[in-house]
């Protein structure tokens, strides 16, 4: 089975990300989560952990690591790497090589396949900088599983709400697939 990266971000839709990892370590895979810190604003990082049966990671500066090149380690690990969700923000830093925290800063040492589940408002997601961020990452290589329509946290209706983690594992398991993982 395969080492998955999993990066976890600062949506609403979080709480699937926890039915991702379950998903995914029930299937086999060994699971390594990486947190914004948006995210453990809204699942906390021991409930990854406990799912997982592996460290969750969430600071670049964490002292107890006292290693300073925990992403590199990070990004050497992975056969794959998926984002769900990820929002708008972590989409534009990736794309434009941002790299101010542990995510974003692993994203950009990684040499292998990476999946994108966006989650975010519809208008947000529509929004042209948003669309041309995403065609950036496509063009390099990234791919994405699109979001679903229907209503959304904020109580609007629309494109935008993290795809389903069935459909994420399926993906995920079709790219390692290609990738002769």
């Amino acid at each position: 089975m395969a080492r998955i990266l999993h990066g976890v971000t600062g949506s609403i839709a979080a709480y699937k990300a926890a039915d991702l990892v379950s998903r995914l370590t029930q299937r086999g895979h060994e699971v390594h989560v990486v947190m914004t810190r948006a995210a453990t604003e809204l699942v906390k990082p021991r409930t990854f952990s406990a799912l997982s049966r592996t460290p969750v990671h969430t600071d670049l500066w964490d002292p107890a690591e006292n290693r300073l090149t925990e992403h590199i380690s990070l990004a050497e690990l992975p056969d794959i790497v998926i984002i769900a969700p990820a929002t708008a923000n972590t989409i534009g830093k990736a794309a434009g090589g941002i790299a101010d925290e542990i995510l974003s800063t692993t994203l950009l040492a990684v040499t292998v396949p990476v999946l994108i589940a966006p989650a975010m408002n519809v208008h947000m997601y529509e929004h042209p900088i948003v669309q041309k961020n995403i065609g950036i990452l496509k063009g390099i290589g990234y791919t994405f599983v699109e979001p679903g329509e229907g209503y959304l946290a904020c109580g609007d209706t629309g494109k935008g709400r993290m795809a389903e983690p069935a459909e994420i594992v399926t993906a995920i398991e079709a790219r390692l697939a290609e990738s002769g993982e």
